[in-house]
């Protein structure tokens, strides 16, 4: 029996007249898999139900942060007993300090930190310091890694192996994006090339260590170690951006998996367990030019409320707990494992992996090892596995090119039950 969306198309069509496109992040408009979004209403565990009463196994956790899953009881307990003693102050609390101690003993690559509200404000933040500490005003990135909507990081690549920034998105001048270096992920070569022919212009090289945005791509062995070489060879700051792996791959973040220590690093997503909150931070005579402390500017009237720090550490403290992670592991590889096998048994071009709470997938015949390969995916192909497996009863991710994930709350029950309708809808998509 076909599932009815009526009430959501209903409010698409209310919110399409005073919300740009109807939605507050363009991925949520559902343009990519060429339909409309259904629109949520209430989420428990690993479970969502929409506005028509429809319920959904759920592989979008708010786009990650719901890593223990939604409404988990001990989380809001806890935000609603410090929300009972004021939501905001503007003013100094003693939870902001309790949760540095918190990351810093967590992802010992940060010794000093500072909240913000968002990963984009963690990221804009971050390279403004970057560019006072080394003197310098260019960066590179990786395309089709996403580090926010910041102007000078709306860059897309050009032909080539490098090439300078263009805007990525009207309304960002042409100079802005000029200092932008663009380079493929996992192209160790063509880093080393621009940072011998920039050698005392580059201030920070930027990258999700493990990408995301692009769907899920493991760096290459070795590729990480040689950033880190270059960085210091070259005197550039080497940034992780975990705002999606920070507490989501390992407790420790990708930098923890692979024992590579940046000099900054940036938050998001779990350390805010679902509230508005992120951060930056590194080592201590970087994050000590930040204001107060020091010339570089950077403020915000709700960073590190109280809310918001109480939902991070509730979080952080569950993730804690000894088997989390190994559970959760297991969880997501099974998921992983399941659906490669569905797709074998049909013969489709299929490639996927996981770690942590994170995985990915692609309908591609080939590795994927950068946002490149990524497009040579088979993307109608997706739009019918999404929309087969919308109908059934899981909700993914509305894009070919977006990670999923996993949380403490899915069980062994969710799982079988997603790989049998995966078979299914796989079958379907031959």
């Amino acid at each position: 029996m076909a599932r009815s969306w009526q009430q959501s198309r209903s409010l698409f069509a209310d919110a399409m007249k005073v919300i740009p496109g109807g939605v507050n992040s363009p991925v949520r408009a559902f343009k990519s898999v060429d339909g409309e979004p259904i629109f949520i209403q209430r989420a428990l565990g690993s479970r969502l139900w929409d506005a028509d009463g429809n319920e959904y196994i759920d592989y979008v956790g708010s786009w990650g942060p719901a890593i223990v899953g939604h409404a988990h009881p001990d989380v809001l307990a806890t935000v609603s007993r410090v929300a009972a003693n004021g939501i905001s102050f503007g003013a100094p609390t003693e939870l902001e300090t309790t949760l540095a101690h918190a990351v810093i003993k967590l992802l010992p690559s940060i010794e000093m930190i500072r909240f913000v509200s968002s990963g984009t404000e963690a990221c804009m933040s971050v390279l403004r310091v970057a560019r006072a500490f080394t003197n310098r005003s260019k960066i590179i990135k990786f395309e089709g890694c996403y580090h926010g909507h910041g102007d000078m990081l709306l860059v897309k690549a050009g032909s080539g192996a490098a090439t300078l920034g263009v805007p990525d998105s009207p309304g960002v001048p042409s100079g802005t994006a000029a200092d932008t270096l663009t380079v493929p992920f996992n192209d160790l070569g063509a880093v080393a090339a621009l940072f011998e022919k920039h050698p005392e212009d580059i201030a920070a090289l930027i990258l999700e260590p493990m990408v995301g945005n692009s769907g899920f791509i493991r760096p290459e062995p070795g590729f990480l170690e040689g950033l880190r070489a270059l960085c210091s060879r070259f005197r550039a700051l080497l940034i992780f951006d975990e705002v999606m792996t920070g507490f989501r791959v390992g407790i420790h973040g990708v930098q923890g998996l692979y024992g590579i220590t940046p000099d900054l690093t940036c938050l998001g997503k779990v350390i805010g367990g679902g509230m508005p909150l992120a951060a930056y931070g590194g080592r201590r005579d970087i994050m000590a030019k930040v204001a107060p402390s020091g010339p570089v500017y950077q403020a915000g009237t709700l960073s590190g409320n109280p809310v918001a720090v109480s939902c991070g550490l509730k979080t952080l403290e569950l993730i804690s707990r000894p088997g989390f992670f190994d559970q959760l592991s297991r969880r997501t590889s099974d998921l992983v494992e399941g659906l490669k096998s569905s797709a074998k048994t049909y013969n489709i071009p299929f490639v996927a992996d996981s770690e942590g709470g994170m995985f990915g997938f692609f309908f591609n015949s080939r590795p994927v090892k950068n946002f490149a390969d990524a497009k040579m995916s088979d993307v109608a192909r997706f739009k019918k596995f999404f929309w087969g497996m919308l109908e059934h009863g899981v909700y993914m991710a509305p894009s070919a090119f977006e990670a999923g994930f996993v949380s403490g709350a899915h069980s062994e029950k969710d799982m079988s039950l997603t790989l049998e309708i995966a078979d299914k809808v796989m079958k379907g998509c031959r």
